[in-house]
């Protein structure tokens, strides 16, 4: 019977995703999840809990198709750089729901699970038991914060420092000075992976030297 639970858990959470994913977060309701799914609004609630548990659900959700590169068996180091890029990979495939991950703790068992793997990681990167809550969050706050940034408008396909090289010096002296860098086109698969070499360095350096 938990089996069939958990089966039916998981089909309400795959159908609050593929709404989102094609009709935007604000399309997810209860109504429309169970319509999706063949129960009443009223059944979602004893597997769900409410709008709450189901936007946490679907944290959960996205956080377990992190798991392999949590489990990846490699070294603390190439494991951490492997959730990263797992992570900017599922914002590009579920860009509505994505925000969610920055806006929601991890609540459920399942999203605890997560966290719990990335906190062995950390753990066996060296870096100190005090400190690992907190630099867990240096790294998650990042990787979610580009990945972000790159699906949802601050910055992606256009780049938004075009042209900013030839604005007025006088109003702009520092643009001025950089208007050769603000012309070169922006590499974001390059940037952000000399972003996580330097978060790299500065974690060795900081713990490991």
């Amino acid at each position: 019977m938990e089996d069939v639970e958990t089966d039916r858990r998981r089909a309400i959470l795959d159908a609050a995703l593929a709404i989102a994913d094609e009709h935007g977060l604000a399309a997810v309701t209860m109504r429309a999840v169970a319509q999706r799914v063949g129960l009443t609004a009223m059944a979602l609630y004893p597997r769900i809990g409410g709008k709450d548990g189901l936007l946490d659900g679907i944290v959960e959700r996205l956080l377990a198709e992190l798991a392999p590169a949590l489990e990846d068996s490699g070294d603390p180091a190439q494991r951490l750089r492997g959730v990263a890029r797992a992570l900017r990979a599922l914002a590009r495939r579920h860009p509505a729901a994505f925000p969610l991950m920055l806006a929601r703790p991890s609540v459920t068992p399942e999203s605890l699970r997560q966290l719990d793997a990335l906190y062995d990681t950390l753990l066996g990167f060296g870096i100190p038991a005090r400190h690992v809550p907190r630099v867990e969050r240096l790294l998650s706050t990042f990787a979610l914060g580009y990945a972000a940034s790159e699906v949802n408008g601050r910055f992606g396909r256009v780049d938004p420092r075009a042209g900013r090289g030839r604005l007025d010096p006088q109003t702009y002296p520092a643009h001025a000075r950089l208007g050769a860098v603000l012309e070169d086109p922006a590499d974001w698969d390059a940037e952000y992976e000399a972003d996580l070499d330097d978060l790299e360095f500065l974690i060795r350096s900081r713990w490991t030297a």
